[in-house]
């Protein structure tokens, strides 16, 4: 399981909460692997793809070494996390997203995916956003929210959000979904997050459906942003959740969660399961 953790783009922190990760995890024979990329500051998209890309390249290379299995490889992260793991889910392998850093030659594609409130569609946050974005704007300092040429989503893509609506496209994980070869996806938001609205994680769930993907949507109706790991192990924080799955493009329906489908402990992949199959 590759983690990396959310900052907005703008920390280089990324490795931060993997040991969280690694002690749920471990004792089920997963390994896990805490991974950086760069923030904004120092590089703009698409440089965040590239390294989380180049980082699952290395650890295939290096299977033998550090004890993997190179054919189950999984990723997880949160807010920009989410962002960069659904980016690395669904642009597996894809030439033009493959960049120049680090090993070159084993596949950069994952098989499983886990994304807790990721963003996806940046030019559709401010429509949906809580409270038309005043937690948001007190909380960066800005006044036109996720458009706001200084916003998270600017700074990444070097250019306010509403100006260079190509770039958005090139940094929204739907743009590829249905291109290639998708892993199985576990979405997981919280819906008062007043930093990336719910809706976003709708966006992705509803465009993997529609592709034929498989896809879990857990929404938390009391959670907020930065709830990761209380969204697995928090009761008051669970309370109300509820699921939407699709598999092969056949979502059925809504149904509330309860803490068989939320354990406090379980790992996110079934090891018993053969390489690809649902999360």
């Amino acid at each position: 399981m590759i983690f990396t953790r959310g900052s907005g783009w703008l920390a280089d922190s990324g490795r931060r909460g993997a040991d969280k990760v690694a002690a749920q995890l471990n004792p089920h024979d997963f390994a896990v692997a805490g991974v950086a990329v760069r923030s904004s500051g120092q590089a703009r998209f698409p440089a965040q793809p590239y390294d989380i890309k180049g980082a699952i390249r290395r650890l295939r290379a290096n299977a033998k070494t550090y004890h993997l299995d190179p054919d189950r490889v999984a990723i997880m992260g949160d807010s920009s996390g989410g962002w960069t793991t659904a980016m690395a889910a669904v642009t597996g392998d894809i030439p033009a997203l493959e960049g120049d850093v680090g090993v070159r030659g084993p596949s950069s594609a994952v098989q499983a995916a886990v994304a807790f409130y990721p963003p996806t569609d940046f030019l559709q946050m401010d429509a949906h956003v809580p409270d038309h974005g005043k937690a948001f704007n007190e909380g960066f300092g800005l006044t036109g929210c996720h458009s706001d040429a200084q916003s998270p989503e600017s700074g990444l893509l070097g250019c306010p959000i509403t100006a260079c609506p190509d770039k958005v496209a090139a940094a929204n994980p739907l743009t590829y979904t249905g291109i290639g070869r998708t892993p199985p996806f576990l979405i997981l938001h919280g819906e008062q997050d007043v930093i990336v609205p719910h809706h976003q994680s709708r966006l992705l769930h509803d465009k993997l459906a529609a592709a034929g993907d498989d896809a879990r949507l857990m929404s938390f109706p009391k959670a907020g942003h930065g709830t990761d790991f209380a969204m697995l192990s928090d009761d008051a924080t669970r309370e109300g959740a509820y699921e939407e799955t699709a598999h092969a493009g056949h979502p059925p329906g809504p149904r509330m969660a309860d803490r068989g489908l939320l354990p406090r402990t379980a790992p996110v992949l079934n090891r018993n399961r053969p390489s690809g199959s649902s999360a």
